[in-house]
This record gives structure tokens, sequence and C-alpha cells, in this order.
């Protein structure tokens, strides 16, 4: 059997630390791949989201279709604009 290349599965991932910081994302539901790649981009909340275009969010690596669907409606550029 080959060695995976994924560090989450070779245990090289402090998965704890990250389960202190995700708790906005898990209340959307978001899946772990993608619950990371916001941490790791200092996106903690809906409202750092502000800032940030559906462009910017998809192209971190563990973004995927399904965490686009759920943030969408909290991104900068389709917020509707008073």
């Amino acid at each position: 059997m080959a060695a995976s290349s994924c560090p989450v599965t070779r245990g090289e991932v402090d998965l704890e630390w990250y389960a202190e910081r995700d708790g906005a994302w898990r209340e959307l539901k978001l899946a772990a791949p993608a619950r990371r790649a916001l941490i790791n981009a200092d996106i903690f909340s809906v409202s750092d989201l502000k800032s940030r275009t559906e462009s910017d969010i998809a192209q971190l690596h563990g973004i995927g279709k399904n965490a686009l669907v759920i943030l969408r409606p909290f991104l900068a550029d389709l917020r509707a604009v008073p």
C-alpha cells in the first residue's frame, strides 16, 4: 500500500488547533477541508468574508463547489448593495 500524500492522513496536521477556531464554519456545515482552508486564510467568521469575493475564496485549496454554495450569500461581490 502506497503512503498517503495527504498531511491530514499522515497525522501532520494539528486538528485540535483547527477545532478551536472553526466553530462558525461548523455551524454552517462546511466540510473539514473547507474549514481548514478558511482558517489558513485568516477567515474565522462570516463577518471576515465581507471583504472577500467569490473568486478569492474559490482559489483556496480545500474550497469546493459545495462550500461555495454555502458561502456565496456572505461574499462581498454578491451581497446586496444598499
